[in-house]
């Protein structure tokens, strides 16, 4: 058996694989996410832990005999954060997250200090990555930052309690900007620009290789057995890639989690930061990708059915899902920049917003509006990666992974946007838990081509063009409210 841990924005997912790839067991539990002021965004690691915790214990009940036949453990985890230690490896402050927005003056520093910057990275410098966010802890709380010793990703803390050893992946450790994306080893110029060297910053793997064994106090509390092995892991996104077979340059999925992802496999680094396309290492050995990002996708959804009162979000999915195409017509435009954006805006400041809204419409319309500006964002993003040239691939079908893949209508809306068939796999919701168990097979010597094949579709949304006809026209008026409404962010 193959356990693979997916730390998320809003909680923790355990997934347990067998020999046969087949998934024995998934539990999850929540984290709660703390906000102090505008733009800041917060968790407590020790939080991170405690759900993990929870959830072991629900695999133990859910699947006991299974559970005590773990060989292999796999990280994934939310990328970017920054969890600063102390030298006694204690957490200094809370978190600060991939959404966090506050660093944007020092995004702009950083470039300045190192002018390659781009090219050593393969990314603008972006309030989100980790970097930016140690100058801001350098100007704004330098008595903090004087104690820090360690940095590290949320993920890699985790390994660090696991396992006591500090090291993190190559797609991880790609989101710091503290990475030569290219030789793959951290760059002495853009550690030094931050005030740190590499004795702040852990030892670098490629995903699928051993880093430790599980601590033997962790083994007993968890009833598993002595020596399990620990994988590198991935980003989230990088271990989704793995889940769902995405391996071979030219493959790409679609993601709708908390943020929303194109995500295209490289065989050689590629940057291509014009239009704030990312370009970071795969967490398999010799290969890149290119990345467009945006901060709010399957979170955007969450949020408006919270504000509409309407509780539950399957049924406000259905209820868009029954809506004929005059009133999609009719419906608002809503723009998605609920925690600002990247692709291909890269602007912290953006904010959301509805237009054209009527008294006569009601959640249902602001639901359609808000799954239709997702889409919209992430049909910017393709574009902008179109635009940067970036290795071709087959876009007349993509996977779709990520928790809002769960909803069938928003799926269709999404086919018909990006104008390519969209692949659902079985267990699109839990790809980064299984890229994570899968690279823990493979760091036990597990066969890559063989644990990283794609999954079988359970569903295929292709492009309607009815639907395609009135999104067109919409998307011209999205593209343009952008500029129009820049200046009052």
């Amino acid at each position: 058996m193959y356990l693979g841990i997916d730390l998320g924005t809003s909680g923790v997912k355990l997934l347990l694989l067998d020999e046969q790839q087949q998934v024995q067991a998934v539990a999850d539990a929540p984290v709660p996410l703390y906000r102090p002021q505008p733009t800041w965004s917060e968790q407590h690691p020790a939080d991170w832990m405690a759900a993990v915790e929870r959830a072991a214990a629900q695999m133990r009940e859910q699947a006991p005999a299974a559970w005590r036949q773990v060989r292999g453990l796999g990280l994934s985890g939310q990328m970017h954060g920054a969890v600063v230690l102390g030298a006694q490896q204690q957490v200094l402050r809370p978190a600060m997250l991939w959404n966090d927005g506050r660093a944007g003056a020092e995004c702009a520093a950083l470039e300045c200090a190192v002018p390659t910057s781009r090219e050593i990275t393969g990314n603008l410098a972006m309030p989100g990555f980790t970097a930016p966010k140690l100058l801001w802890l350098q100007a704004h709380e330098p008595a903090l930052f004087r104690q820090i010793c360690t940095v590290l990703l949320p993920k890699d803390w985790l390994r660090l309690q696991l396992t006591g050893e500090c090291v993190s992946d190559m797609s991880d450790a790609s989101g710091t900007l503290w990475l030569d994306v290219g030789r793959r080893t951290w760059s002495d110029a853009m550690l030094h620009a931050c005030g740190l060297d590499r004795s702040h910053v852990p030892a670098l793997a490629e995903g699928s290789a051993p880093t430790g064994v599980l601590r033997a106090d962790v083994a007993r509390r968890w009833d598993l057995p002595h020596g399990v092995v620990m994988a590198a892991g991935a980003g989230d996104n990088a271990a989704s890639a793995v889940g769902v077979g995405v391996r071979t340059p030219g493959a790409g999925f679609v993601s709708l989690g908390t943020s929303g992802v194109v995500f295209r496999v490289t065989d050689a680094f590629a940057p291509a930061t014009g239009r704030a396309v990312h370009a970071f290492a795969h967490a398999l050995p010799q290969r890149w990708h290119q990345m467009s990002v945006m901060l709010s996708a399957a979170s955007a959804f969450g949020w408006v059915t919270r504000l509409t009162g309407q509780g539950d979000e399957a049924c406000l999915s259905d209820a868009v899902g029954s809506m004929d195409l005059r009133r999609q017509a009719q419906a608002p435009l809503f723009l998605p920049y609920l925690s600002g954006e990247r692709t291909p805006h890269n602007n912290p400041a953006a904010t959301g917003a509805f237009t054209g809204l009527r008294a006569e419409h009601d959640a249902t319309d602001l639901a359609y509006a808000v799954m239709e500006g997702v889409g919209f964002g992430l049909l910017d993003g393709l574009n902008a990666m179109r635009a940067a040239g970036g290795a071709s691939g087959d876009e007349s079908a993509w996977t779709l992974v990520g928790g809002g893949a769960r909803s069938t209508p928003w799926a269709q809306l999404l086919a018909s946007t990006l104008g390519c068939s969209l692949l659902r796999p079985q267990g699109a919701t839990a790809a980064a838990a299984l890229g994570a168990a899968r690279l823990a097979a493979m760091a036990c010597g597990a066969d890559e081509a063989l644990w990283c094949r794609p999954l079988p579709a359970s569903d295929c949304f292709v492009p309607q063009s009815s639907q395609q006809v009135l999104l067109a026209e919409r998307y011209a008026r999205f593209v343009a409210l952008y500029p129009a409404l820049q200046s009052h962010f």
